[in-house]
């Protein structure tokens, strides 16, 4: 499992939409991408989350411009911490 803060942000390319994600530290994206094999959704990992009091299943997603990989965070999420675009949150992650 891993435990990291990152910082929130909008994906500019669907900004109406709110779409907001976390990019996963280098170090940490390197190990991800050493423990799991790569599902069918480009290239993305199955993973479990924990933010604040929250939990779920998502998968992580290679992001070519940072060369780490990028996570959704939903709006659900997002509303019960408190949180948003800007904040930097503490996320636990486990590859599943």
């Amino acid at each position: 499992m891993f435990v990291f803060d990152a910082e929130l942000w909008l994906w500019d390319a669907r900004r109406a939409d709110t779409w907001t994600f976390v990019t996963l530290p280098e170090a940490v994206s390197e190990q991800i991408r050493e423990l799991a094999t790569p599902g069918a959704g480009f290239g993305s990992v199955k993973v479990r989350v924990g933010l604040g009091a929250s939990n779920w299943s998502t998968s992580v997603f290679p992001d070519k411009q940072s060369g780490c990989y990028v996570l959704p965070i939903k709006a659900a999420v997002r509303k019960s911490a408190g949180v948003g675009p800007g904040d930097v949150v503490e996320l636990t992650v486990e590859v599943v």
